[in-house]
């Protein structure tokens, strides 16, 4: 099964926010990369199902590239970021932010998850995903969706991920 893996478009917080799970507006740019971001998914050929992140940032692109419809499942949702969300991660004062800093991929975030925690909720997604009949499916999700699963497809190491994170409006495609 292909799947593709489809990042959100850009969104209007503060460069350096910590906004995770919440769910934050668009950027008043997000037709012109929605439209961008929906000429690469149509030239991939037909999907038998689309899923999506229950967030709006997702579902709204899901939508806009034809999958209203889409399954939302919170198993796609970002990285919960905890007691962090919603903060500039230079005011952040817990000292923990530097335990997290130098471990981030088995070091959860205060009243938060870790990346490996993360990666855990999206590899019980893909694992069930391969149970589907389907040729070719779409998931609308998030940047830390985008590189568990590449590290579930065996692409990319956790200790390399973010440096597969594509950008936003980016497409991932794995095998299964």
């Amino acid at each position: 099964m292909e799947v593709i893996l489809i990042r959100h478009t850009a969104v209007d917080v503060p460069m350096g926010t910590c906004y995770g799970q919440t769910d934050v507006p668009l950027k008043e740019s997000f037709e012109a990369e929605a439209a961008c971001t929906k000429a690469e998914l149509d030239a991939c050929g037909p999907i038998d199902c689309a899923y999506t992140s229950p967030l709006s940032r997702c579902t709204r692109l899901a939508a806009f590239c034809g999958y209203a419809d889409a399954v939302r499942d919170s198993r796609l949702l970002e990285l919960d970021f905890g007691e962090w969300e919603m903060m500039l991660f230079d005011d952040i004062t817990d000292p923990h932010l530097q335990t997290w800093y130098a471990d981030h991929i088995h070091t959860p975030v205060t009243g938060g998850e870790s990346f490996m925690q993360q990666f855990q909720r999206v590899s019980c997604f893909l694992d069930e995903l391969k149970t589907k009949p389907w040729q070719r499916v779409v998931i609308f999700a998030h940047g830390g969706v985008l590189v568990s699963a590449q590290v579930y497809a065996g692409l990319v190491s956790p200790e390399a991920a973010f440096a597969a994170l594509p950008p936003f409006g980016g497409l991932v495609r794995i095998t299964l």
